[in-house]
């Protein structure tokens, strides 16, 4: 099944779309390269993050804080580790 056809990515889509640049061009990407082959427990972890603010998501990016939430921090890493390699 494509993901045009598919709801549930089409929804994560939209929620993943935050109308702040900084955060699009981290969160959809992410989605459209690595979301489907993440393990179900980081799948949920990025479910999570789409329910944060704007505002801390976008510190946690510019690595201005840390999340508190294990989960969270763990996801925030997976993202900015895939557009900072070491």
């Amino acid at each position: 099944m494509s993901e045009k056809s598919n709801p549930e990515f089409n929804r994560l889509w939209w929620h993943s779309r935050r109308g702040m640049l900084e955060l699009d061009v981290l969160l959809l990407p992410f989605l459209e390269e690595a979301y489907r082959s993440l393990p179900e427990e980081d799948q949920q972890r990025y479910h999570k993050l789409l329910q944060c603010e704007d505002t801390d998501m976008f510190e946690w990016f510019m690595q201005r804080n840390e999340p508190d939430d294990p989960d969270l921090r763990r996801i925030v890493r997976m993202i900015l580790d895939r557009v900072q390699p070491d």
